[in-house]
């Protein structure tokens, strides 16, 4: 018998070198005090004092599950454990570095030694409680309680340690979560994030968040797509149509990374769960936390100082408290009625812009069969149960054409500028959702029984309190803008867009053409009389001049010039749809 080693009960039947399973596990891949290779080491030093074999190459027997807790996932549900232990005949051993590699409570180290007793099993653990010498527990002869009586034992002390070492990283990270920039780990941050090492004029201890370039990109996409007036819901589709990871499967990769040494993995031949699609409500959730701001976020509220300031866990947020209000105004559901109705999208040119005279209802148009007359728009209010006293009518070229010739007249030299948004400050934002905060922990004062517990709660009440009232003293500031030429007109994007884009163009330059009722005769070309182009909004003042100085030139060398009759200009586009036209 190889007297190596000791086992714990009253007999050893190693008489030869056994077939062992090398068990590896980490909860937390970049804990560098337990990782892989010291485990490894420590099971290759226990091994050969007892005559096991963990095989090599394509033989190798061994069992890594990284980010796999034992708390929370047992000995048999572990992915490679798990399959190792269902195949009980390919081998007689089980080494592990410490108790708390293989279980962290004794019901779980119950089941693995009812599993080794069953099947006559040897555990073997490198070091014992506390880094003591080597535990052996031998349950190939069936007759010998004491291997099992033994490892409960053990086991009930290991539960007990890793009772109070919880307790102890509890306690670290309640203190840890009110030290400035400073970033627990062990979880995924907000998006938008990543961990790195705490900078040297922060102290160099521990870790921080900076903000993740790759997902800032993404975000900044998300905001500008909700200022064009995009819903999350459409912005989702969008991301996934792309092929951009969401939040969760952002970090995913992020994590594959690191333990690659910043290279992508290898394909893996087993089956991937199809990884997490943006969802609107990702977006959402995403953009009204205040974690996106850079503040420590605890059970849904913002963690506060002594003086009730939020605490920081990046040195620099991705938006400031403006921006975060501003995108959080974006997201506010609009009431129904001011949501548009939703029409299938017929290409027409001049959809929402053409009207009625005789009722003033929008006019859609109706497309002929191919060889079959020509499409025209016309009044359609009868299909909404109204009734118009003279709908009017129009062939769709006549009037597109009509509009195309007016629009570039009265807008095309007109330089487009672009606009940028100067963001104002309103504390009214933070006010009320400190208040809310404050309402929240008010009614957690009843269940106060102990002094203590009295001198905390009092403790966050003062500190909300005194947020609130620095809040109160601050002035609100009104946003500004910017004005910057592109140096394009608006003729030149129009004669480079397509349809749908010169319709945009139409609309949020508040476009409008009104058409009367046709009269007899005016089948072969448009009736000028017929017809009133309008655009109204900001662009004015620079239409009036552009109108002024091109009659003017006309005049001077045509004295009989006159404008095209029927057509009217007060016309602008708003701030925001300058910027969106640029």
């Amino acid at each position: 018998m190889d007297k190596a080693y000791t086992p714990v009960g009253t007999l050893a039947l190693a008489t030869e070198t056994l077939r062992g399973v090398r068990c590896i596990r980490l909860s937390v891949r970049t804990d560098e005090t337990t990782s892989p290779e010291r485990q490894r080491e420590a099971d290759d030093i226990a091994a050969a004092a007892l005559g096991i074999d963990f095989g090599e190459g394509d033989s190798l027997r061994e069992a890594v599950d990284l980010d796999v807790s034992a708390s929370k996932v047992g000995p048999f549900e572990r992915p490679q454990l798990g399959a190792w232990l269902k195949r009980p005949d390919d081998y007689a051993a089980l080494v592990f570095w410490r108790f708390d590699r293989a279980i962290r409570s004794m019901g779980d180290m119950h089941e693995l030694a009812k599993w080794a007793r069953k099947h006559r099993k040897m555990i073997v653990f490198a070091e014992g409680l506390g880094g003591t010498g080597r535990l052996v527990f031998d349950f190939r002869n069936p007759m010998d309680p004491m291997s099992e009586l033994m490892m409960m034992m053990f086991a009930f002390a290991a539960q007990v340690e890793t009772q109070s070492t919880s307790d102890r990283v509890t306690g670290a990270q309640a203190a840890m979560r009110k030290m400035p920039l400073r970033w627990r780990g062990g979880g995924q941050p907000a998006y938008g994030y990543l961990p790195a090492p705490m900078p040297a004029e922060h102290g160099g201890v521990g870790w921080t968040l900076v903000p993740d370039p790759v997902a800032v990109t993404v975000i900044e996409r998300i905001i500008a797509a909700l200022v064009a007036g995009k819903s999350p819901l459409t912005i989702a589709r969008m991301l996934n149509a792309d092929g951009v990871l969401s939040p969760s499967a952002h970090w995913a990769a992020y994590r594959a990374r690191t333990k690659n040494n910043g290279t992508e993995p290898a394909e893996s031949t087993t089956p991937k769960r199809k990884p997490a699609q943006w969802r609107d409500k990702t977006i959402v959730k995403m953009l009204t936390s205040p974690a996106i701001m850079g503040w420590k976020i605890h059970r849904g509220n913002p963690v506060r100082d002594d003086q009730g300031a939020p605490v920081m866990a990046a040195e620099k947020g991705i938006l400031t408290r403006e921006e975060f209000d501003q995108v959080g105004a974006l997201l506010t559901p609009k009431p129904v009625a001011e949501r548009p109705p939703v029409r299938k999208d017929s290409g027409a040119l001049l959809l929402r812009v053409i009207h009625c005279d005789g009722c003033g209802s929008r006019m859609y148009m109706n497309k002929a069969r191919p060889g079959k007359g020509r499409d025209v728009y016309q009044c359609s209010s009868y299909k909404y149960g109204a009734n118009c006293e003279a709908p009017s009518t129009v062939r769709a070229e006549w009037a597109d054409e009509y509009v195309n010739s007016e629009f570039l007249r009265l807008v095309g030299p007109v330089q487009i500028t672009r606009v940028t948004e100067i963001p104002g400050y309103d504390p009214q934002p933070e006010i009320d959702a400190t208040v809310a905060e404050m309402e929240e922990h008010d009614e957690q004062k009843g269940r106060r029984k102990s002094k203590a517990g009295m001198a905390a709660w009092q403790k966050r009440a003062d500190a909300l309190e005194t947020r609130l009232a620095e809040l109160e003293a601050r002035e609100k500031t009104e946003p500004r803008r910017e004005v910057l030429s592109t140096g394009r007109t608006y003729g030149d994007d129009w004669n480079s867009a397509d349809t749908m884009a010169r319709r945009t163009m139409l609309v949020e330059a508040g476009a409008r053409l009104m058409v009367k009722r046709g009269t007899r005769g005016g089948w072969r070309k448009l009736d000028l009389r017929r017809v009133e182009f309008t655009i109204t909004g900001d662009l004015d003042p620079a239409i009036e001049e552009n109108v002024t100085v091109a009659d003017e030139v006309a005049t001077e060398n045509n004295p009989n010039h006159a404008p095209t009759a029927g057509a009217s200009a007060h016309r602008n586009l708003t701030p925001n749809a300058l910027a969106t036209a640029a």
